[in-house]
């Protein structure tokens, strides 16, 4: 950047400088013309003495009259050709920072750039989104001296979306499955989900990217473990040894998805090096950050945050994921980031540190068993499908009670609380089905079992313990 901001005064300069020289022996006598070749060559020295100064200021703040005082002739032309300072393009410092070599087949490549060629609306839809998350997945890539391709990984993962969820429930922009998550320290509850938290998930999926790597030295195996699990990755890498058969990625034995996993990363770095050459366009984002972090322990509204940030709600959660709920509220009063666009951060920290606004419009409300949704959805002006939707209750699930929603706080923060007591509605089981019932009975279907019809015993009422439903098993092709 700097370099830019030097060489354009510099070369304007030397311009007016030879302008000089040719003109004024035709003017002037020789010692005039010494004098003039002096004169300019302190004016080109003092220019180039005042440009850093003047690159420091913002273009906003640049002005002709904060111009270094030198002699009319030279400044005049200076002040009106200088250009405001424009951030570099992110795609340039991505490229300058690529680093892994080539597939020796890259045949499986050559289809996946096909794929994304073939779809040039997807890709700009994915870029759009990046736009967000890019710069500061760069920098942390950078800081930990990883390649450069491991910043696309979001393409190939979610298209960086944030709220991406698979069928094996891996969940966020990096794809982490609920166990994986909790491995690498992503909390996960009613209110918050950590993997979908756009810093806290980028830093865990890092943190497990540089263990397997540590583990296999290869950047490819570390993303196929990534992607299948570093279990399987061990098994056939032992398997390849023990039948002294080569153990590099492309030599294992691997899951379809796991064997497209790095061409289709690869395809992602062809194209950003080369996107004219397949008919692609990557618009340009700023090499800049997009957004700041404020740290609170306070509790507030997620439409209010959104007001304060000066944003939707919706693209508000594309920033901050991770909260479930339209409270952004953590147990145990522990402290929780937001991320805001960068240029609006002091303007949240002081609206939000403003005595005299009102920062939640919830409180908890504690469900009696039997006490019907519809009531209760009613008696706060909601429908019992958005009460659900709020909730987290899947729309088809008959209430249990003795369970904790979040319902509108219309008498004020002051008599309302958000503190869980006890577990929320929507972790409950459904209720148990009623007994059968025992009157009316006809006597002949216990006749068949061969007792008679007279002395058949009394059915005991049915006992349907409430289970937890089953937690889904993990496909094995998404382990992260």
């Amino acid at each position: 950047m700097e370099k830019h901001i030097l060489n354009t005064p510099l070369k304007l300069s030397r311009l007016l400088t030879a302008g000089l020289l040719v003109t004024l022996p035709l003017l002037c006598t020789a010692e005039t013309v010494a004098t003039a070749k002096t004169a300019a060559a302190e004016a080109e020295t003092a220019t180039v003495a005042a440009t850093p100064a003047a690159s420091l200021v913002t273009p906003a703040a640049a002005s002709p009259a904060a111009a270094p005082t030198q002699t009319a002739t030279a400044i005049q032309p200076l002040a009106n050709t200088t250009l405001p300072v424009v951030p570099f393009d992110l795609w340039d410092r991505i490229r300058d920072g690529f680093a892994m070599e080539s597939l020796p087949d890259d045949r499986l490549v050559y289809r996946q750039i096909a794929w994304f060629a073939a779809r040039p609306d997807y890709v700009e839809r994915t870029v759009e989104r990046s736009r967000r998350y890019l710069y500061f997945i760069v920098e942390e890539v950078q800081r930990r001296g990883m390649p450069m391709e491991i910043a696309l990984l979001p393409i190939v993962e979610s298209a960086f979306n944030p709220h991406a969820l698979s069928r094996s429930q891996a969940s966020g922009m990096w794809q982490f499955i609920p166990s994986t998550g909790r491995l690498f320290g992503l909390q996960q509850d009613w209110w918050y989900d950590g993997r979908k938290d756009v810093v806290a998930a980028t830093y865990s999926a890092l943190d497990y990217l540089q263990k397997l790597y540590d583990e296999f030295g290869s950047w490819e195996l570390a993303l196929a473990g990534y992607n299948c699990g570093e279990g399987k990755i061990r098994r056939e890498i032992a398997y390849n040894t023990a039948h002294n058969r080569p153990t590099d990625y492309q030599s294992l034995n691997l899951p379809d998805e796991t064997r497209n996993y790095v061409p289709k990363l690869m395809a992602a770095k062809a194209i950003v090096l080369e996107p004219e050459r397949y008919g692609l366009t990557l618009a340009p984002i700023p090499d800049e950050p997009y957004f700041a972090a404020v740290t609170t322990r306070k509790k507030l509204d997620t439409k209010l945050a959104a007001q304060f940030a000066e944003m939707s709600t919706e693209e508000f959660l594309m920033l901050n994921p991770g909260f479930n709920r339209p409270v952004i509220s953590l147990d145990f009063n522990r402290e929780k980031t937001i991320l805001v666009p960068a240029g609006v951060a002091d303007r949240f920290v002081a609206r939000l540190e403003d005595p005299n606004v009102k920062l939640l419009s919830w409180k908890t409300h504690h469900l009696r068993r039997g006490e019907p949704l519809d009531k209760v959805a009613s008696q706060y002006g909601l429908s019992s499908e958005e009460l659900k939707r709020i909730n987290g209750i899947a729309s088809n699930k008959k209430v249990a009670g003795g369970g904790t929603i979040i319902v509108p706080d219309k008498s004020g923060p002051s008599n309302g609380t958000l503190e869980l007591d006890g577990k929320p509605e929507s972790e409950f089981a459904p209720p148990a089905p009623p007994p059968h019932a025992r009157h009316g009975r006809k006597a002949s279907h216990k006749a068949k079992s061969g007792q008679p019809a007279g002395k058949a015993k009394k059915a005991s009422p049915a006992k349907h313990p409430a289970k937890k439903p089953a937690a889904k098993k993990p496909q094995q092709s998404s382990q992260k």
